[in-house]
C-alpha cells in the first residue's frame, strides 16, 4: 500500500512539479498552475486529472481503487484513487504520470520526451 508520503515524493519529483495547499489540502502543480494531483480525505485519498471519457472503464475495471467524488468530479476531468488499493511506487508513479502529462505545457513536456509520451 502507498501512502501520502509517496504521492508527495513522486509528484514533486516531476519536472515542474510544486506543492500547493488549497481548500486546506496538499495539490500537486506543474509550474505552479494547473493541477495534477491531490491528496484528500485525511491522506487516504488522491485526486488525478483523468479524460471523462476514460473514467468510467477504470471505475468499471477497478472499483476498489477508483471512484468519482459524486456532485463534484462530473463536471472536470477529475478521478479518485483510493491509495491502499494502489499495489506499489511504480503503479503510483504511472498514475501520476498520466495525471502530470495532462496537466504539464506544451514547453515541459518538449522539454522531458521521455516522460511526455504514454507507454503503449
Amino acid at each position: 500500500m502507498v501512502t501520502a508520503d509517496d504521492v508527495r515524493r513522486l509528484s514533486l519529483s516531476l519536472p515542474g512539479a510544486l506543492e500547493k495547499l488549497a481548500w486546506g489540502m496538499p495539490t500537486f502543480r506543474v509550474d505552479g498552475g494547473r493541477i495534477f494531483a491531490s491528496l484528500d480525505d485525511e491522506d487516504r485519498v488522491m485526486g488525478v486529472k483523468c479524460p471523462k471519457e476514460e473514467r468510467a472503464e477504470l471505475i468499471a475495471a477497478e472499483p476498489e481503487k477508483f471512484f468519482l467524488r459524486a456532485g463534484h468530479d462530473d463536471n472536470y476531468d477529475w478521478l479518485r484513487v483510493r491509495l491502499s488499493a494502489v499495489e506499489d511506487d511504480e503503479e503510483l508513479l504511472a498514475i501520476l504520470l498520466d495525471s502530470w502529462r495532462q496537466a504539464a505545457p506544451r514547453k515541459l513536456l518538449t522539454a522531458h520526451p521521455d516522460l511526455a509520451e504514454r507507454p503503449a
